[in-house]
């Protein structure tokens, strides 16, 4: 493609939040997201794909229950919320973006239904991707001309909890510096498969940061050079971020006493 889109203004940064980010139930899997090819990503005119199920509802500051919360912030209530798949038009350049990569991915020669929702939310675009077309997906937004998507700034990893389904999700934030434009691609998927391709071969900066989602919350990048625990030790059991780990972690020794964990210190009566 060589037609470049006009960028209006670089959005802001995106940040993955609770309330921003959203899940399918089965957008890991093959042919799962919507009803008909090319969901999320239709040309003008087209019907919006089927929503994602997203969003869970936080109570406190982390969830505890009972006596155990420390924070000060027990009586917190945050609803879940769900950005809804959007419609066109998107708004601002994100219009003539998403025709671009359309058509850059019919060249490249994948299906389209491989966007499995578009949404935008705050002022910000983000695709949700079948897991096995990341790679593909992430070569064509670096390599032609009209996206040239040159740096993969961000690679985060997310767990929304045991009561989301597919509640791993992996967060890629691509930056085009040709084009002064940021956007968000998304990857969900089952605790019990938490494999997506690694893109390291595509962007290199990704080696560190994957390296990282896979020691704090246990997602695994098939194709990783070198895909050990960056963080915690070798030997460590389990994965610190996920929201099943303690809350508190392990009990500590400091200046010959065990110290338990913060939720184990104190409760209030």
């Amino acid at each position: 493609m060589t037609d470049k889109p006009e960028s209006d203004a670089t959005p802001p940064p995106q940040q993955p939040t609770d309330a921003a980010a959203t899940t399918d139930p089965e957008p890991g899997a093959a042919g799962s997201s919507a009803d008909r090819p090319g969901a999320g990503l239709e040309p003008r005119g087209a019907e919006p794909a089927r929503a994602i199920v997203a969003g869970r509802e936080r109570r406190g500051m982390f969830g505890v229950q009972g006596s155990g919360d420390t924070s000060g912030y027990g009586g917190l209530r945050l609803p879940a919320y769900t950005p809804p798949a959007s419609e066109r038009p998107y708004g601002g350049w994100f219009d003539a973006f998403a025709d671009e990569l359309l058509a850059a991915l019919a060249d490249a020669g994948i299906d389209p239904s491989v966007i499995l929702q578009t949404t935008v939310d705050r002022g910000e675009i983000t695709f949700y991707v079948q897991r096995e077309a990341i790679v593909d997906v992430c070569r064509v937004l670096r390599d032609d001309e009209g996206l040239r998507f040159e740096l993969c700034s961000s690679v985060s990893g997310v767990d929304y909890g045991v009561d989301v389904p597919q509640r791993l999700h992996v967060a890629y934030h691509l930056t085009s510096m040709t084009y002064r434009r940021r956007i968000r691609l998304e990857v969900a998927l089952d605790v019990d498969d938490p494999h997506v391709p690694s893109i390291v071969e595509v962007y290199p900066t990704a080696d560190w940061q994957e390296r990282e989602a896979y020691d704090m919350f246990g997602i695994v990048f098939d194709g990783h050079p070198a895909l050990t625990r960056i963080l915690m030790p070798d030997d460590w059991d389990g994965f610190p971020q996920r929201k099943d780990y303690p809350l508190g972690g392990i009990p500590v020794e400091y200046k010959g006493a065990e110290i338990p964990p913060p939720d184990q210190r104190r409760a209030y009566s």
